[in-house]
């Protein structure tokens, strides 16, 4: 029977714990959501100069108010040429990883996103170099590369920012910040750009995206937040410093009467 007594209690105290921390808290309900996006600016560029066309797509479902799962699609036809050699290269990517949110709830209420992504990339290709040609002094001499498939690897940060205009619609972008992992050789010779990471020839690649996302919600969250204290005003601290000079005076006024 004390045991069961003992037991009672200590539940009763955890239970007046939790109340008495609760008194200090916000409580907010962010949606969680699956958004699927549409990257706008590699479809604008090939209506601009057609040499190259790269589309992109995005999926990411929200685990919390901070993380979320991602991945994202693609398709790059790249073609370059300049006054000695031609270079094509043609292929999906994949990209897989977190999107993390650093605004607090109370910024973000779900449908404000500011943060970074953190993927891992993966590209399947085909490439070639049509023609290739050398002046010397004996002449000009022409040759060619035939087609190869690699595979490529990188890592890629996205710090970005996210914002919902209209009902379950948002737009944002991000800085792709991309490292090399592993271009893929073919016979010793390694190709000089791939699908999704760029100029290969770099350890580091930059680049911009601009994302349209269609928001579906599935489920609501209940979120706990501290109440931030408010800010203490210069006039409230003068009265304070006042009230401590005169309680210092007085304390100063008693002990001489007391002496």
């Amino acid at each position: 029977m004390r045991r069961i007594s003992e037991y009672f209690i200590s539940i009763l105290v955890v239970a007046l714990t939790a109340l008495t921390q609760a008194k200090g808290q916000d409580t907010l309900f962010i949606p969680l959501r699956v958004n699927v996006g549409i990257e706008a600016i590699g479809p604008v560029t090939y209506f601009i100069d057609n040499k190259s066309l790269s589309l992109e797509g995005s999926v990411s479902v929200n685990l919390n108010e901070k993380y979320s799962v991602a991945a994202n699609a693609g398709y790059l036809d790249y073609k370059f040429s300049q006054y000695n050699y031609s270079y094509t290269c043609k292929g999906p990517y994949l990209k897989a990883g977190i999107d993390i949110n650093i605004l607090k709830p109370k910024k973000s209420m779900g449908i404000y996103w500011g943060g970074i992504g953190i993927r891992y990339g993966l590209s399947r290709f085909n490439w070639e170099v049509p023609e290739f040609s050398q002046s010397n002094y004996w002449g000009k001499a022409v040759t060619s590369i035939p087609p190869a498939k690699n595979w490529g690897h990188f890592l890629e940060l996205s710090p970005g920012m996210r914002a919902q205009f209209f009902r379950n619609f948002s737009m944002g972008w991000s800085l792709n910040l991309r490292m090399l992992l592993y271009s893929g050789k073919s016979e010793g010779i390694r190709p000089i750009y791939f699908p999704g990471f760029g100029n290969s020839g770099k350890r580091m690649t930059t680049g911009f995206s601009y994302y349209l996302v269609f928001n579906l919600p599935y489920k609501k969250i209940r979120v706990i937040t501290s109440k931030e204290e408010p800010e203490e005003t210069e006039e409230q601290e003068d009265q304070n410093n006042s009230q401590q000079q005169g309680t210092n005076s007085t304390n100063r006024t008693q002990s001489n009467e007391f002496r």
